[in-house]
């Protein structure tokens, strides 16, 4: 049968694909790169966000009319399918035919040919305390990076989070296999890894915690840069910031989520930090590592949040100073506490007036720090040949997860390039060869 996949959300979700992906194919399965040509369509999604349901039905309903009545098994994969399970299959004339959890791709073979002989919907949305699919090696598109996870679930329950309920508790990996992955990967060509964790944080496996597994992935001969994301405040590792500055593989960026910078807000939200505690650790990580890039999360307009406290957390946000932000409105997601004890009582346009404010304070600060950076030469991988505005322009990262734009003919993906920055806006620098650098 000829398969077709595809991703929504988070890196975890890319990473759960590729893991699919190997477990299908290793079973006879073919990959198809049109969802014409499919017999099997697999939506691998996201419940994180409001609304994400309707989108993917859309979408399946887009799907079916452009096949035209032609025969085609349609299955939802990851966290909406465990988090929504009665809402999807509950749907009028529901076009899905098996739902499967993120802990459950095992059994993905057996399920889509059985849903191929029988006409009733199946699903299988357990939720385990020790699946890490160790011993599946995902199968990835050639790049410049790869996705690693280093566990599954999260034992957090923030309270507006869904993921404790959709991908189950916390399960590390063996600091081994993480090892061994990264071996294989380096041999096939990648320079770059990414550890994903809801909370790396968290991480344990056999006496070692993160710091201890960071070192030792960095020390795999032949890596180039190895990123990691995301770790939460509340316990941040300080041997993590030894770790980071003594090894120079491990970049020098930190995505630290905020969420709200007023501590009554932050308890609702279950943070277990106070806005003085983020304040102390985002200095101490400054204080460590000059020159980090440090990012963030934020969620505005959350149940009961007053404008003076929505103003507590605009003023950790000019303190702190991030590079950038990704900042959301808040939005009910069905099982979480926070839906079930706070009424969503902020107005859409109390909402919508503080995400402006907020993402204009944010790019002006994004746009000042970028331009400090001009002069400065920044090593680069590059990424992708062409960019938005010209297919000739190459595009990299900077160790700091910068996105930087050079001139046609600066190099190929997976080259390191030397490049010295001439412009700078909120979201890009520009640059161009420095080939005297050493």
């Amino acid at each position: 049968m000829k398969v077709y996949i595809e991703t929504y959300g988070c890196q975890m979700n890319e990473y759960d694909s590729e893991i699919v992906q190997s477990i299908l194919f290793a079973d006879g399965f073919q990959e198809v790169s049109e969802v014409q040509d499919a017999d099997v369509l697999l939506m691998n999604t996201c419940a994180v966000r409001e609304h994400a349901s309707h989108r993917v039905l859309a979408r399946i309903g887009e799907i079916r009319r452009s096949r035209a009545g032609a025969p085609l098994l349609i299955g939802v994969l990851g966290c909406m399918a465990s988090g929504l399970k009665k809402k999807l299959l509950d749907a009028p004339n529901s076009p899905i035919d098996f739902l499967v959890g993120p802990d459950s791709y095992r059994r993905l073979p057996d399920l889509i040919r059985q849903a191929s002989r029988k006409k009733q919907q199946l699903h299988d949305v357990r939720l385990s305390k020790c699946e890490t699919y160790e011993d599946i090696y995902p199968r990835r598109l050639p790049g410049v990076n790869a996705w690693i996870a280093i566990m599954r679930g999260c034992n957090n329950f923030c309270s507006f989070c869904v993921v404790p309920y959709s991908r189950g508790r916390e399960r590390s990996r063996s600091v081994a296999g993480i090892v061994a992955e990264t071996h294989r990967l380096v041999a096939e060509g990648y320079p770059q890894v990414t550890l994903l964790g809801q909370n790396v944080n968290s991480y344990r496996s056999q006496g070692s915690d993160f710091a201890a597994l960071l070192e030792q992935v960095s020390a795999v001969k032949g890596l180039r840069r190895v990123r990691f994301t995301s770790p939460h405040p509340k316990d941040f590792p300080r041997p993590l910031l030894r770790v980071m500055k003594e090894n120079p593989v491990v970049c020098k960026h930190i995505h630290l989520p905020l969420q709200a910078g007023n501590d009554r807000v932050l308890s609702l939200m279950r943070r277990t930090y106070s806005k003085q505690q983020f304040l102390d650790l985002a200095a101490e990580i400054r204080e460590a590592l000059p020159g980090v890039v440090l990012t963030t999360d934020v969620i505005v307009g959350f149940p009961t949040e007053t404008d003076a406290e929505f103003a507590d957390t605009m003023e950790v946000m000019e303190t702190v100073r991030f590079d950038s932000a990704f900042i959301f409105k808040y939005s009910e997601r069905p099982g979480t506490l926070a839906a079930k004890k706070y009424p969503d009582d902020v107005s859409e346009e109390v909402k919508t007036q503080r995400i402006v404010r907020l993402n204009s304070l944010q790019k002006e600060i994004s746009l000042a720090r970028h331009l400090q950076r001009i002069g400065f030469v920044e090593k680069v991988l590059i990424e992708r040949q062409g960019t938005k505005k010209s297919v000739e322009e190459v595009q990299g990262r900077t160790d700091g997860n910068l996105l930087v734009i050079l001139p046609a003919g600066a190099g190929r993906p997976g080259d390191f390039i030397q490049a010295r920055i001439t412009e700078a806006t909120a979201h890009v620098l520009k640059g161009v060869v420095e080939p005297d650098a050493a």
